[in-house]
């Protein structure tokens, strides 16, 4: 097929972006929803970015035959009404997704012209998963999805993040497996090799020393491993601050099998990053990955603000743990001030989080009283007891809602989210 009938197929979706209806739990002033959707298809996994009054949405869009493509639709009046999708990879059904791994956008600024959107996403190979990368100039049509060249590499990569660069460069973090190659067939669901029952389990954290994050720019011809010893299928986050530098965090194995979260900072566009630090020592002991993993955000003072969950005991001493979410912050890179706990109700999944022009907004996913979902929106007011930090409101109604997305426009907060089980759509809403 052709990128001329990929753009006239999805215009013959246009009715997928159905009007929005009200939902309950909603605040007065809210923008009603939008819906995107393609027909027949489960709609999950957003990623959202925002410039000014441009919003990008992308999602992968999944037949009930299997097979799952990537979608895009554009808004140039700050999320309150969109393009037709536009479907972004070239081959059928390629695309590799997942919870923690959906495809990610990012604007890049062309001054006097309309922003071009960026898409990379993980996609199915005969040798492995590899990054793909196509774009869009005028908010339609994409170009022919190309291998981010520095993931090119055989074994299996994925869950990655991106960030635009104050050069307008699109820069990529990602865990990779090549130097698990050789016994790529045999991986289990966290990317080990399975091994003979009756021979001894290694420590987790030496395990996990093949597993490696890697970073760089989307068109540069190499990337650069960060380190070894990440905890695979949890995902990443990347962020650039108002000076330039690029941050970057992680879960990681460290001795022990402890999963905890790690933080690297460049200071030269992601050609060399810092040793990792550690944003805290929450001695989550685990053999296997929680799929649940950081979000960074930088506010305008140069402030990093860290969120992600981690394994708390309960407030009883018969009372099992259970997930919370926390978050830090750090000026010089190094290190983070002590953790504060983020109210939650249900295990938290899934953190967001971002700068916009009201402050810093984060979002999230948590248990609902029925066992369904709900998404979540909350605001940092500075200043105050770390309890009262924090406001936040249910902005999802009633059908199950999860994976949320988030940025901040010119004048407010954008989010999407899954909704629904099968046949699933994303939710667009501003706030």
């Amino acid at each position: 097929m052709t990128r001329m009938q990929y753009t006239m197929c999805a215009m013959a979706t246009a009715a997928a972006i159905l009007a929005g209806a009200p939902m309950t739990a909603r605040s007065t002033g809210s923008a009603p929803p939008v819906t995107l959707a393609i027909a027949g298809r489960t709609n999950a996994t957003p990623s959202i970015a925002a410039m000014n009054q441009h919003v990008a949405v992308a999602w992968g869009a999944t037949l009930p035959t299997g097979g799952t493509d990537v979608y895009a639709a554009v808004s140039r009046d700050g999320g309150r009404t969109f393009r037709s999708p536009v479907r972004v990879n070239d081959v059928d059904g390629n695309a590799s997704l997942g919870l923690e791994q959906p495809p990610r956008i990012s604007i890049v600024a062309h001054p006097g012209h309309d922003p071009s959107i960026v898409v990379v996403w993980t996609a199915k190979s005969k040798d492995g998963t590899r990054l793909l990368v196509a774009r869009s100039d005028d908010g339609g049509a994409f170009t022919h999805a190309v291998p981010v060249v520095a993931s090119e590499a055989v074994g299996n990569r994925g869950w990655l993040s991106t960030t635009v660069d104050r050069n307008g460069r699109v820069i990529a973090l990602w865990l990779d497996h090549r130097d698990m190659a050789p016994t790529a067939g045999a991986m289990s669901h966290e990317g080990h090799a399975h091994a003979d029952p009756a021979t001894p389990k290694p420590d987790g954290a030496a395990r996990a020393q093949l597993s490696k994050v890697y970073a760089g720019a989307i068109d540069a011809p190499v990337a650069q491993a960060i380190t070894g010893g990440v905890c695979y299928c949890c995902k990443t986050a990347l962020t650039t601050g108002p000076d330039g530098s690029i941050y970057a965090a992680w879960r990681h194995v460290y001795p022990g099998n402890i999963r905890d979260i790690a933080f690297a900072v460049s200071r030269d566009g992601a050609r060399t990053f810092s040793a990792p630090s550690r944003v805290s020592d929450d001695h989550w002991m685990l053999d296997g990955c929680p799929e649940n993993g950081p979000a960074l955000a930088v506010s305008a003072d140069g402030m990093v603000h860290a969120l992600w969950p981690t394994l708390v005991a309960g407030p009883a001493t018969d009372e099992e743990p259970a997930l919370a979410l926390f978050h830090a912050a750090t000026r010089d890179g190094r290190t983070f001030s002590p953790r504060e706990r983020v109210a939650t109700e249900g295990t938290p999944r899934h953190p967001q989080l971002s700068w916009t022009p009201a402050g810093l907004v984060a979002a999230w996913d948590e248990e609902t009283g029925n066992g369904s979902r709900r998404v979540v929106l909350a605001r940092f007011k500075s200043g105050g007891s770390p309890g009262a930090r924090v406001s936040r409101e249910a902005v999802s109604g009633s059908a199950r809602a999860q994976t949320p997305a988030l940025a901040g426009t010119s004048d407010g907060v954008v989010l999407a989210w899954t909704e629904g089980t099968e046949q699933s759509v994303i939710r667009v809403e501003r706030r």
